[in-house]
Parts: C-alpha cells; structure tokens; sequence
C-alpha cells in the first residue's frame, strides 16, 4: 500500500504536564513533590535486584519516611513488563489505599506502574480491557518516577506496554492519564548498567525519533531538525556511554535525549509511523527479546521494503543524519539504511533474526508473527507507508536470516 505525502504541517496539541527534575541527587526531591500534592501512601514498584543492590531501594524509603509517606513495594518487574504482575500490583495498591504509584527503574517499571495506577483508579475492570481496547481510561492514579536506565522515554511519555504472557501478546496503549505527574533523572543512577542495556537503549531512543521523523509530513522544518539533532546527538553519545558508563555528560546526553525522543516533540505536525515498534512488538512477545534489540533486528527490513515510497527522506536523513554527501538519491538513501545498519552492529545490536539470537524461522512463525502483528488480519500499520498483513511477513522474511 502507498501513502501519499503531505506538503502542510497537521495542527496538533502538544501538552507534556510532567515536572522534570534533572541532575545530580535529583531523585532526593521525590519525597518532597509527593509530599506537596498531600500525598501519604504510596505504592513502590521496582525490577530486579539493581536498585536493592545500589542501595537506591532503601534511599528511597528512607526519604519517604523522613516525609511522613507511608511505602509498599513491589518487586519482579521483568522486561516486556508482565500483565499479571500489573493485576497483582493493582490489588496490593487497592488493599493499602495507594495515592500514588512510583516508579524506581526503567521502561518496564514505569509501563507496570502506570498499569497499576489505571487498574486501581478503575477496579472494577481488569486493566487487560484497556490494552485491548475495549474500554477507554478515563482516569488514573497520579504516577511518579526515579529513571535507572535511558531507553523507553516512558518517564515522560503517553504510553505503556504490557505483555500477556498467557497469550504471548504485546499491546500498547496511549492515552494521556499515562504522563506521570513529576520525574527524577540523575544520570548517576545509569552508570552501573549492563553494557547490553545502555546499547538497547540508545536504539530505543533512536527509534522513538526515527518512527516520527519518518511520515508522510514532508515539510515539518522545525520538529524535522529537531529530531535530526536529536538523533546525531544520541549516535555521538551512544559509543561513548559504551565504553566508559561514568561519563556523566554522555550519560546526561542519552537521558534528555530519551526523555524528548517519546515526549511528542520529535514528531509534532506529523503522523506517527511506528511500524517498526509494532514489528518489534511481536517478536519480543513471542520470544521474550530485549526490545531495543527487537527494534534494530527488524528496522532495515522495514527501512528496505518502504524505501521507495519516499527515497528523498530516507536521502534527506543520510545527509543530514549521517554526514552522507552525494546528489543521486536512490543511492543516498540506500546508503543511509546500511549507515543505519552498521552502526547498529557497532554496539553489538543485531540487525537480523539470527544475530537476535532466535535463528531463522520456519514460514509458519513469519505467518503467525504477520498474524498476530495485525491483529488478526483486522489493521494496518504505519503511516510512512501503510502495511497490510501481506507486507508485514514480507518485511519479516527479510529479517529471516
């Protein structure tokens, strides 16, 4: 399917009510916005053992306490956050009489935390109902977050995802009880981070930009350099937070970056694309991947098979992304996938399914993930250009390999 391009920039409503605090100790003013909005009980979701570890955990409850903040937690979210640990933070958050829900970690927290804040506000429906689509939010307990990893951009963002692992189904959800009331990003807290998760992230960031920046809007100056600065800012820094995490401006750099990627402003007076997310979206459900690394696995497929609705923006992004020189567009933009690609490769992020670490799949699976992608042949995707189920296995069997 084509997708004819557009020459206007769209009106749009870009409305971001989330209070960032950012630097050094910036998670210490937590307690005193919670304290400030009357808050006295508050329902604490974390990960895995880090932030135990870190002993970030026990700063944080000491702070609340010292406040007059009464806290429970609720360890064990896991990446491609679980629906039916949200359902048992829903009930927790009901039985104490939550006020509000914070989230100490990264995407996968803050997407749980923001279930569980839907869920208890509307108790008498299972939060799953959302995520389908069946039922519309239209309330929500405020959310709070202290960011441990630069990535989903979910700290400032519109939407969550959950994963049914009963079903092996992904689904997103946006609406605008998802923006958390306030945030805490200090780059500190990311310098003890797996070199795999700083590299998933720097991908996720890239990506939150590029499906905006690619959309039939074709003459959105502002939003377009925006998000191409943005993006040569975060390729610059990716290799740097690699190869030395305690590098407090790269580390700063890729946590902004993050923050502004999913915030709406990289894509304002556009169509959101997001084919790739969708794409990635069903094979970390099916196979439990990291999503970043979903996301790099599946994009010069993607990138590949849509090129020639638009040569002249995947060249524009070649010049002005990558440095690329050159006045023969076919090759430009050619060339401005496989700089994409390499770079990639660069951080050890795989850009197909065997270097995802799934191996080649028998054509079922390619049907089944098309299937599932679109919703059981009843969508399409993407708005750069729109892909039917037909297109949506092609792009996957060009990622077969």
């Amino acid at each position: 399917m084509k997708t004819e391009r557009v020459f206007i920039l769209e009106s749009f409503v870009y409305h971001v009510p989330t209070k960032v605090i950012f630097g050094r100790d910036a998670e210490l003013q937590i307690a005193p916005e919670a304290a400030a909005r009357g808050v006295k009980r508050i329902l604490l979701v974390y990960g895995g053992g880090s932030v135990v570890k870190s002993g970030l955990l026990a700063r944080m409850e000491d702070s609340l306490a010292k406040a007059g903040i009464e806290v429970q937690t609720l360890g064990g979210v896991q990446p491609n956050p679980r629906l039916q640990l949200a359902r048992k933070g829903v009930q927790q958050a009901l039985e104490f009489g939550a006020e509000l829900i914070l989230a100490v970690g990264g995407g996968s927290v803050i997407d749980t935390a923001k279930a569980i804040a839907i869920g208890t506000a509307n108790p008498q429906t299972d939060i799953w109902e959302f995520w389908l689509r069946r039922q519309t939010v239209t309330k929500a307990l405020p959310v709070a977050v202290v960011l441990t990893i630069s990535a989903a951009g979910s700290e400032t963002s519109d939407s969550a995802v959950l994963t049914d692992t009963e079903t092996n189904s992904k689904r997103g959800l946006n609406c605008p009880f998802n923006r958390p009331a306030f945030a805490a990003l200090n780059p500190e807290l990311t310098m003890t981070l797996p070199k795999f998760q700083i590299t998933c992230g720097t991908v996720d960031i890239m990506m939150h930009t590029m499906d905006r920046y690619f959309n039939p809007v074709v003459t959105n100056q502002v939003t377009d350099e925006l998000a191409e600065a943005l993006l040569r800012v975060v390729i610059r820094n990716g290799p740097v937070a690699l190869a030395n995490p305690h590098d407090y401006n790269a580390m700063s750099e890729l946590m902004w970056a993050g923050s502004l990627s999913h915030n709406e402003l990289t894509g304002l007076g556009g169509q959101k694309d997001f084919a790739p997310h969708q794409l990635g979206h069903e094979l970390s459900g099916k196979f439990d991947v990291a999503h970043g690394a979903s996301l790099s696995a599946i994009w010069s497929s993607w990138a590949t098979y849509t090129r020639t609705a638009n040569p002249e923006r995947f060249a524009r992004f070649g010049k002005n992304v990558w440095g690329l020189t050159g006045n023969d567009t076919e090759e430009l933009s050619k060339a401005a996938i496989e700089a994409t690609n390499r770079y990639f490769r660069s951080l050890g992020m795989p850009t197909n399914f065997t270097e995802l670490g799934i191996g080649v799949q028998p054509e079922e699976v390619i049907e089944d993930l098309a299937w599932r992608c679109s919703f059981q042949n009843t969508r399409t995707i993407g708005t750069f250009q729109k892909l039917n189920r037909q297109d949506m296995a092609e792009i996957y069997r060009l990622a077969n390999k």
